[in-house]
């Protein structure tokens, strides 16, 4: 299934569960279902966002968007993560006030629906897996994932409040016990998605093995000035300054090239390839340079 499609699914389940969540926990009294409600409806909101950058990632580029709307689902993370942190936040705001004023908790109607928003916050989770690498979906996994333990969580307090006829602290405790997880992961995500906008290299790439895979090729002497980023979770670039060996021609300095882009495009899952090739080691664009730009385009998965 498409990722479009994925988000779309999600995006249906969570309306559904919103307005149900809402009307029964205005009924139960419950701040666990409302916390719930308002977690499923910053899901909505994040599956809208992550639906909207995955189709923006397919435009094709521009003049004005050579590298085209990549960044778009990296956006979009970040916009969710702070949406997750902001109603993380209103939850812990209510809960302190239900501490200080307990409310009575109709158990029975918050556990029925607690362990309804359970079943379908997993299947939204289950509907989104199998995108890891990429932040824009693990975003809306992340909503999801959450949400299905914090209605857990609801539901298992609503039980102890049936069982022992008190113990309504419990609804809120339990409510900010689950937004202090959700908000460590929020802030994962956010730390992951300001290194893509830094341009920070990839931490799974080792730039000295890099660099050491790259001078290895045939025809290449020294490899200086090398840089790795992220255009989005799956896109990455690089560019580099190539010293080569003798004084080859232009055909002999492009099959070097080719050689560099079979060697690092898949083994460092590497989008985007520019090379400077030079006839011998100088000053950055100084006249010996000779650009090679070289695309090494993986399979990319919509």
């Amino acid at each position: 299934m498409s990722r479009s499609r994925r988000l779309a699914v999600a995006l249906g389940l969570n309306i559904v569960l919103v307005l149900g969540q809402v009307a029964f926990g205005v009924v139960a009294h419950s701040l666990g279902l409302l916390a719930d409600a308002g977690h499923n409806l910053s899901d909505v909101a994040a599956v809208v966002v992550s639906l909207v950058a995955v189709r923006w990632a397919r435009r094709a580029p521009t003049a004005e968007r050579s590298y085209g709307y990549h960044r778009g689902t990296i956006l979009a993370a970040l916009g969710n993560a702070g949406l997750i942190l902001a109603a993380t936040s209103l939850i812990f705001f209510e809960g302190f006030h239900r501490l200080a004023r307990p409310q009575p908790v109709r158990g029975g109607v918050v556990v029925a629906v607690a362990l309804a928003a359970f079943v379908v916050n997993a299947a939204a989770a289950l509907a989104l897996r199998g995108h890891g690498s990429d932040l824009n979906m693990r975003s809306a996994l992340l909503h999801m994932a959450g949400d299905a333990v914090a209605s857990l969580g609801v539901a298992l307090a609503g039980l102890v409040i049936v069982l022992s006829g008190g113990f309504l602290w419990l609804d809120p405790v339990v409510s900010m016990a689950i937004g202090v997880l959700i908000a460590v992961e929020a802030f994962r995500l956010v730390r992951q998605a300001v290194e893509v906008l830094l341009e920070s290299t990839p931490k799974d790439i080792d730039l000295d093995r890099l660099t050491v895979t790259m001078a290895g090729v045939d025809g290449v002497e020294t490899v200086h000035d090398l840089h790795v980023w992220s255009l989005s979770s799956e896109v990455r670039a690089l560019s580099a300054h190539v010293v080569l060996e003798g004084h080859p021609s232009l055909e002999e300095a492009q099959a070097v090239g080719e050689r560099l882009k079979a060697a690092v495009g898949v083994a460092f899952s590497l989008a985007h390839v520019t090379l400077e090739l030079e006839c011998e080691a100088c000053a950055d664009d100084g006249p010996c340079g000779m650009d090679s730009s070289v695309n090494a385009r993986p399979a990319h998965h919509h």
